[in-house]
Order: C-alpha cells, then sequence, then structure tokens
C-alpha cells in the first residue's frame, strides 16, 4: 500500500532525530509534576525460552539470579515511592513476570502498600497457566494477559514455542479452562509470520473466538536489528507488502464477536478492560533493567545489564540514563496525535486545550495525509475517528515508532558485557572467559 509505505517513511524521518541520541547516565529519574497522573511499569526479564522475534531485554531464567532480580525490583519501587510519585496503576510485563510467583506477588502486594494502586496487568506465557500459578493471582491482578502468538502448530514450531509451551489445541485448552478467571483476559497473537497463509490467520481467529478471552491483540510482526538474524532463520523475512491485507482479514473475521478497543486491540462486544496502557496513560514510570519510563517528554531507559542493576539498586541508587533529548512542542503533538489514533478517538478540543492550538494548525501535513488517504470517518470541530483504512494506518504508524524504540534498545544492549551478550543472542549460557565488565551505557551515573 502506497500510503503505508510514505507514512511508514515519514514516522521514521520525524521520529529519527529524537530517538538518535546516545543515552546518558543521570542519578536518578526526576521527580513527579503535580496534577500529572503516571502509571508504574515493572519489567521481569527473565523467560525459559527466548522468542527469536522479541526484542525487549529478556534473559534465560535462573532461580538464584531471578530471586536476586526481584528484591532489587522491589528496592527500586521504594526509591521511586521516596521521590513523590504515585500510581492508580501496575503493568508488570517481560519476559515472563509469571517465572516465579511467590516473588511477583510479594512485589504486587508491595506496590498496593506503597502506592494507590486500583488495577494490576501482568503477562504470562501458556505453560503458566496452571492452578498453583494463578490462584495467588486471582485476587491480585484484573487484567491478565497471555502470549499465545499463534495456535498454529507449524508456526509454534518455528518460533520453539511448541515444545514448551505445547501444540494449538493444548493452548486453547488451557485458555478454555481459565474463562471467567480474570476481569479481562487478553490473548495476544501476532500477524504476517512469513511462513502465515490467510488459511492459517483465519484458523487462528477462530481458535481465539473459542478461548473464552474477552480480549485479544493482534500484533504485526515487527522486528529490530538485534533480532533480525534470529528471525530469518526461524520463521523468515518479514513481508510488509501484505500485511494491510492480513490486517483487513482478521479484523473482519474478528468482527461477528469483537469490536475495536485500540487499532489492534479487540474487545469482546459490550465490554471490556483494554490491556494498552499507552492509551489511558501518557507519562509512565519504569523499573526494572531494560525498563523505559517516559516522564515530560523525555525517555529514560534503565541500564540493560542485569550485573549493573544490581549492583546500582545495592548500592541505593537507580542505574537509569536519559534516552532522548526533550521533546519539542512538535515531537509532542506527534505523540498525542498518534496515541489518540491508535485509541480510535481524537478529542480536538483537548488537543487544543493542551497545545494551545488546533491539531490542523499543529499538525497540517499529519491531518492533510489521513484526509487524502481517506483515513478519518468522523472529522469535525469536536473529533476525529478512524476508517477501516485509517486504523491500519495508525498500525502501520505504531509498527514504527516501536521499529525506533528497538533502535533505542539497540543501542542500550550495545554495551552490554560479552557473557550477558551471549545470555541474550547466543545458546542462554555465559561466554567462557567473557569479561564482566561493561562499557558506557547502564554505568550508575555518580
Amino acid at each position: 500500500m502506497l500510503a503505508e509505505r510514505l507514512l511508514t517513511r515519514a514516522v521514521e524521518l520525524a521520529q529519527g532525530a529524537y530517538f538518535a541520541q546516545q543515552p546518558t547516565p543521570v542519578p536518578s529519574l526526576p521527580k513527579p509534576r503535580p496534577g500529572l497522573t503516571y502509571l508504574l511499569y515493572a519489567h521481569v526479564p527473565f523467560c525459559e525460552r527466548l522468542c527469536p522475534y522479541c526484542s525487549f531485554n529478556r534473559f534465560p531464567f535462573e532461580e538464584e539470579r531471578a530471586r536476586r532480580y526481584f528484591r532489587n525490583l522491589r528496592d527500586e519501587m521504594r526509591m521511586v515511592a521516596d521521590l513523590g510519585y504515585d500510581f492508580p496503576a501496575l503493568y508488570v510485563g517481560g519476559g515472563t513476570p509469571t517465572i516465579l510467583i511467590d516473588e511477583l506477588s510479594q512485589t504486587i502486594d508491595l506496590a498496593r502498600e506503597l502506592f494507590s494502586i486500583r488495577e494490576v496487568s501482568t503477562e504470562t506465557n501458556p505453560n503458566h497457566l496452571v492452578p498453583e500459578k494463578l490462584e495467588p493471582l486471582r485476587e491480585r491482578v484484573q487484567r491478565f494477559s497471555v502470549g499465545v502468538q499463534s495456535f498454529d502448530d507449524g508456526l509454534l514450531k518455528q518460533m520453539d514455542r511448541y515444545d514448551k509451551y505445547g501444540s494449538g489445541e493444548e493452548i486453547l485448552k488451557r485458555l478454555q479452562s481459565i474463562e471467567g478467571y480474570f476481569h479481562s483476559l487478553n490473548v495476544d497473537m501476532i500477524f504476517n509470520f512469513p511462513s502465515q497463509t490467510e488459511a492459517h490467520l483465519l484458523r487462528d481467529v477462530e481458535m481465539l473466538k473459542q478461548s473464552g478471552c474477552n480480549q485479544t491483540t493482534f500484533y504485526p510482526l515487527m522486528a529490530s536489528r538485534s533480532v533480525e538474524a534470529a528471525l530469518r532463520r526461524t520463521v523468515g523475512m518479514v513481508d510488509y507488502s501484505r500485511e494491510a491485507r492480513y490486517y483487513a482479514l482478521l479484523s473482519d473475521a474478528l468482527s461477528d464477536s469483537f469490536e475495536h478497543a485500540t487499532a489492534w486491540t479487540f474487545s469482546r462486544t459490550g465490554g471490556g478492560m483494554i490491556d494498552e496502557y499507552i492509551v489511558d496513560y501518557e507519562d509512565y514510570v519504569g523499573i526494572g533493567s531494560g525498563a523505559f519510563s517516559y516522564l515530560d517528554g523525555r525517555i529514560y531507559v534503565n541500564t540493560f545489564s542485569l550485573r549493573v542493576y544490581d549492583e546500582a539498586i545495592s548500592a541505593g541508587h537507580q542505574a537509569v540514563s536519559l534516552g532522548c533529548r526533550r521533546a519539542t512542542l512538535k515531537d509532542r503533538m506527534r505523540y498525542r496525535f498518534l496515541m489518540d489514533l491508535f485509541g480510535l478517538f481524537l478529542d480536538k478540543r483537548a488537543f487544543e486545550r493542551d497545545f494551545g492550538v488546533s491539531v490542523e494548525r499543529g499538525l497540517p501535513l499529519e491531518v492533510a495525509f489521513f484526509r487524502l488517504a481517506g483515513g478519518f470517518d468522523r472529522d469535525d470541530e469536536e473529533a476525529i475517528t478512524l476508517t477501516a483504512k485509517g486504523r491500519y494506518l495508525t498500525v502501520a504508524m505504531m509498527r514504527t515508532m516501536f521499529a525506533n524504540l528497538n533502535s533505542l534498545r539497540d543501542r542500550a544492549r550495545a554495551s552490554l558485557a560479552p557473557n550477558e551478550r551471549q545470555l541474550l543472542f547466543g545458546d542462554g549460557t555465559p561466554a567462557c572467559g567473557a569479561e564482566a565488565e561493561d562499557s558506557t551505557l547502564g554505568t550508575p551515573a555518580p
């Protein structure tokens, strides 16, 4: 689709300078601004199996190392509380947050003690849908998100998930067994795998409908440079030329049971909680190794090194870097434009109130492009909503934004010590005799 290619390139250029800055260590996160509402994100980077398409900070699970990490995570949470932050919601991502359920439960409990937490979201994998993992979370978690990616056995084998998590039919049965267990059960899926046919995708949708989930998120396959080689070896090269067709196909196939909650999240008709914290919270604090924070137009990055993270927290301070320069007014308007469109509703009056200019005057090229491409459905003095084409264009914009964020992650990982890089990109074991020293990024600021 020509419009998608033009838009993708425009987003790459517009965000390029913002994400190009080399992260610079800082003493800590800034204090909160009065009157702003923040979300707390906690990152748990351990997995039993590293997926080839994942560019988040993640390491092979080892129990002693993970337990120490959880203790550090709770200590960092206390540091954030000491800065004066409060949060109505906690999102725990990974990695696999449920890797040690007792540690996760303690972490959630502490968050509720320190902050005004009303909603907790956490992610998991299909093999953790068992009573001993779920029962401790039943009263602690409102939004539960399961990373399924596909029910197709061939794709699961390509992703190295079949042996660990079971067949598509086995995963489906596990999901059905927890229907109604949580207020929101979200199933994460991926579309546009190179070997995925239209028949595969439609079968994924039909099995999803049988799963009992009340929400699903269909992400387009996104490749970052750090995982490009692994992707090529396992699932093949990504073909973006068919992405729009596959998105339209799955949207239509879901329409009899689900409705759009965001551009790529679908909720059961009649309600459901949106499992996308970036829609509800513009500013958020990230804790844990590899976590991002977005505060007052700036991105902060926690060290990707488990060793440096451990040393910093043990010494009583954060290991955080300023990841990007402060966003300009234009940058912030573009971010709001994208997030509001991704959430399917742009309030023009709120936009003008917050930025002192109408969206048409502030972002004339962006608005003109969407109008010309037929992306707007409602477009009056009060609001903008999207057509089906507009929703896909927003998906393409989000995919490009995440690719830019992945480039920032790649720069953060570039200074990892050889033994930690081996854990991430090798066979899951430390490199023999590798140095234990990191370079500049992630070294705690004085």
